[in-house]
Order: C-alpha cells, then sequence, then structure tokens
C-alpha cells in the first residue's frame, strides 16, 4: 500500500470518527416510529454534504463477508434483496455475483446516492420501510442479504425486525445475516447494539433452519469490533 493510500485511509477514517461524534448526540436514533427513523436518517445525509465519510455504516465497497460467502454461492439468474441498502455497495455485489437484486432504504436520501453512484446498475432500489414492505414481496426472495439493520434497532422494533426479515426468505431460500455480535452476558452500548447469539437464533422462530454461524473480527484503530455472520434456510 502507497503513503499516498495510508494517508487517504487515514484522512477517511478520521473525518468518520469526526461523523460518529456528531451522529451520536442526534436525537431519533432509538426513534420508535417512522417519521422519528426518517427524520433522524435524513439529519444524517444532509450534514453528510456529499462526504461519505460522514456515513458510519459506508465503506464504499462490499462488506468482505459478503464477498467471500457471494464466491462461494453465486445468484445464477436467482432474486434477491438487499435490506437497508444504504449507498448501494452490498446490493451491486450482490447483482454482480449473478443475482436479480432488488434493495431498499428508508431513506430517499441513501437511494438517491445510491443510484447517483451506480447510474447503470441492473440494482432495483427503491425507498421503503421494513415495517410497511409491499406485500409481494412475502416469501419472495432465495437470498435475503440483511448486514448492520438489526443491530441499529432496539426494543420492541429489533424483534419485530427478525420477524419481517425472516418473512422475505423464500421456500428453498437463504438468509445472510451479518452483524456487530456479543456474548450472551455481553452489554454492549449502542447505538449499534451488538446482538447476542439468542436473538440470531430467533429467525428459527419463523421457519428458517440455522445452516451455520461464524464469529470474526474487524479491526479499528483502538479497537476490534466482534461480528457474525449466519446462515439460515428455509424447506420447501
Amino acid at each position: 500500500m502507497s503513503n499516498e493510500t495510508v494517508h487517504s485511509d487515514r484522512e477517511f477514517m478520521a473525518r468518520r470518527d469526526a461523523a460518529r461524534e456528531r451522529i451520536d448526540e442526534l436525537t431519533g436514533a432509538k426513534g420508535g416510529n417512522t417519521d422519528d427513523r426518517l427524520a433522524w436518517f435524513h439529519t444524517v445525509y444532509k450534514e453528510a454534504g456529499g462526504d461519505p465519510a460522514a456515513i458510519p455504516w459506508a465503506d464504499l465497497a462490499p462488506k468482505d463477508a459478503i464477498v467471500e460467502w457471494l464466491a462461494k454461492n453465486p445468484g445464477e439468474g436467482r432474486r434477491s434483496i438487499d435490506i437497508g441498502c444504504g449507498l448501494g455497495d452490498n446490493a451491486e455485489a450482490l447483482a454482480a455475483a449473478g443475482y436479480r437484486t432488488e434493495a431498499f432504504d428508508l431513506s430517499e436520501d441513501a437511494i438517491s446516492w445510491a443510484k447517483e453512484r451506480f447510474p447503470e446498475s441492473s440494482v432495483s432500489y427503491r425507498s421503503a420501510d421494513l415495517f410497511n414492505l409491499s406485500g409481494d414481496w412475502q416469501d419472495a426472495f432465495d437470498l435475503v442479504q440483511e448486514c448492520y439493520t438489526i443491530q441499529a434497532l432496539d426494543g420492541d422494533l429489533r424483534a419485530k425486525a427478525i420477524e419481517v426479515i425472516a418473512g422475505l426468505v423464500a421456500p428453498g431460500g437463504t438468509l445472510l445475516m451479518i452483524n456487530r455480535s456479543q456474548s450472551e452476558d455481553g452489554d454492549a452500548k449502542g447505538p449499534p447494539w451488538p446482538m447476542r447469539p439468542s436473538e440470531w437464533r430467533r429467525f428459527e422462530d419463523y421457519g428458517l433452519k440455522r445452516v451455520r454461524e461464524e464469529f470474526y473480527d474487524i479491526e479499528r484503530p483502538g479497537r476490534v469490533i466482534p461480528h457474525v455472520r449466519a446462515e439460515f434456510f428455509k424447506e420447501v
């Protein structure tokens, strides 16, 4: 890696850390209704001023854990959906792997930005609320990709999200879930709120069978962030 790249990465992370401090001071991060959550996201994207470093969940590249999984599980024309797609990198990875991909985010700001970044994309991007989705999405997707959405929710919304996401998986389909993790007795503060094993295993309460779960760490300056990648299957 060149000195210029290292310097650029450091500047990006410095801007990200500064943005994270501003975002932590915003109200509405735990908003229980759509208007509160929309207002919070709108503020985050507005204050970003077009700088992706100011969006803490936007890496401008698909997550390595997703890319690695897709390399072993190509789409071959099957249908997928990316939940809470943000600026679109994970959704684009799904499409590149051969999935007919739909992607949604609560924030219209995020959807507009994603479309600007990928003007020739085959992904169908739209603004939608996880808790008020189109009925024709029920049991409709061969691959449901959930990355970092659940960990951003707390309380009743968090439990409801697990149920809703499980309902999107078609019979014979797969749910790939990637989130921060903590031990069952962990007390990590949020947002985001890392998931406990008992939480992601709740997908089994809604007709999904746990195929595997893998744990890994992501290193950031001065900290190590535990993660889980869990794969579930819905029987026909």
